[in-house]
């Protein structure tokens, strides 16, 4: 099992720059890139609730559940 992170769906749902996310949410540029590849391993809960904020959407917007199973395919 995997959590997918679908950061860049959402901001281009939204037309929002990573450097906009960044300044509105008060999080470094390099930090929501990381975040935005999937390139983390975790995620406080403040960043994510200023994210959601942002860009009003849920926190299952971003986060999505793939089995493994899926993955492989």
């Amino acid at each position: 099992m995997a959590i997918v992170l679908r950061l860049d769906r959402i901001m281009a749902d939204r037309k929002m720059s990573l450097n906009q996310l960044s300044k509105e949410v008060g999080v470094a540029n390099v930090n929501l890139s990381k975040i935005k590849t999937g390139k983390v391993s975790a995620i406080r809960f403040s960043t994510l609730n200023e994210i959601c904020k942002v860009l009003e959407c849920q926190p299952g917007d971003i986060l999505e559940y793939v089995d493994d199973v899926v993955l492989e395919k």
